[in-house]
């Protein structure tokens, strides 16, 4: 078994995951500032984004997973816990809404087309959720029921899915994969002419994430629960029915320019 903590030097801990986050969040700040400039958005705004807007989805991560664990936890009795993100629970969407709502927030002030900012950052966050999803398996979470065998995968894996006694399906791995091929979709239909409208690289991801997380989601035994339901796939099912509006409603505006142009 691989052990969650990266390196140690002296009271200082690194986790594999907060490697996988970060490694995920520098390809895509790389990507963005490469695709920025072809679209009217400089360097440093994509390095100003970043430093207001990651700091803030990382605690509007925390606050989404609190919020919906409230009627489970013990929150109430021990607030100091709402802290301790090293204990576990930063939920992914909590982190999109900040993150979107940053973007938005912050093209209004810049005076940036926000759909073009939202068509760079779109591959990139397909990239870093897929990286970052490997953090899920150095902690050994985000997976799925028991099985018989895991045979069809690379024994590191098969040995790091045996848990509690048994192989369990390695969700984090579906969902890390379909990112990755999410992330070579867009990275290959975004020039070509006339294929996409400004915005419909971002509408696209909510398609395509949303849809391959309601699928995911089903199969894991540790998902976010409200009242029964499971939050990520309400959520996932908005994202699709949202992203599918949006093109529609961006395909009948005449005046909207292609995205390569």
């Amino acid at each position: 078994m691989i052990e969650p903590v990266a390196f140690e030097f002296g009271p200082i801990t690194i986790r594999w995951y907060s490697l996988c986050i970060m490694t995920g969040l520098v390809l895509a700040v790389y990507l963005a500032m490469r695709e920025g400039p072809k679209k009217g958005i400089r360097t440093d705004d994509v390095l100003d984004f970043i430093l207001i807007a990651f700091p803030l989805s990382i605690i509007g991560a925390r606050l989404y997973y609190v919020f919906f664990q409230w009627p489970y936890s013990d929150y109430a009795q021990h607030p100091g816990e709402i802290l301790a993100v090293w204990h576990g629970g930063l939920a992914i969407y909590g982190g999109l809404i900040t993150g979107a709502t940053v973007l938005l927030i912050f093209s209004y002030y810049r005076a940036l087309n926000p759909f073009n900012f939202l068509d760079i950052a779109a591959p990139g966050v397909l990239l870093a959720q897929a990286v970052g999803r490997w953090g899920n398996f150095f902690n050994q979470e985000a997976y799925g029921r028991a099985v018989a065998h895991l045979n069809y995968l690379p024994s590191f894996i098969q040995r790091q899915m045996f848990i509690e006694g048994s192989y369990r399906l390695p969700t984090f791995l579906f969902e890390s994969l379909w990112n990755l091929l999410g992330f070579i979709i867009i990275m290959l239909v975004r020039h070509r002419p006339h294929f996409l409208k400004e915005g419909e690289a971002a509408f696209f991801y909510l398609v395509w994430y949303g849809s391959g997380r309601f699928i995911i989601e089903g199969l894991r035994t540790d998902s976010l629960l409200f009242y029964g339901f499971r939050v990520s796939q309400c959520l996932s099912l908005l994202l699709v029915v949202l992203g599918i509006g949006l093109i529609v409603w961006r395909r009948k505006q005449k005046t909207i320019p292609y995205y390569q142009e």
